[in-house]
């Protein structure tokens, strides 16, 4: 996993990296706009709260918890940061051709194979970083 280091050219640019193994998220069905109907507003649409408001415009991913899908093999496709949870997911791509998100695991990287079922057993990376 390979981070590149940002020349520093402005104040705002020191010490900023980017981990190269996150990719930008592309636009399908299991992501859609979150609906932030507040914001310190009221009925009216008239701010009656202090210091709440603004903030950037945040899409909803929609996150497998249950992995219903058994003993078929899917492949890690993108990993994205998730604005609404503070944490990665991952996009995988399984073999009958339906897209899910999940919980990015610790250690897994793009490209890697994973399979959810009651006969299968735990197995994870040996040299990965944690």
């Amino acid at each position: 996993m390979a981070i590149h280091l940002y020349k520093t050219s402005t104040p705002s640019t020191h010490n900023r990296t980017v981990d190269s193994q996150v990719k930008s998220n592309s636009r399908n069905n299991l992501i859609y706009g979150q609906h932030h109907c507040g914001k310190g507003r009221n009925a009216r649409g008239i701010i009656t709260t202090k210091h709440r408001g603004g903030g950037h415009k945040r899409l909803y991913r929609k996150i497998d918890f249950r992995r219903n899908e058994k003993d078929i093999y899917g492949r890690i496709v993108t990993i994205e940061y998730d604005p609404n949870r503070n944490a990665y997911i991952c996009l995988i791509h399984y073999g009958d051709g339906e897209k899910r998100y999940i919980l990015h695991p610790r250690g897994a990287i793009i490209g890697d194979t994973i399979v959810f079922g009651t006969e299968v057993p735990i197995k994870m990376r040996d040299n990965y970083l944690l």
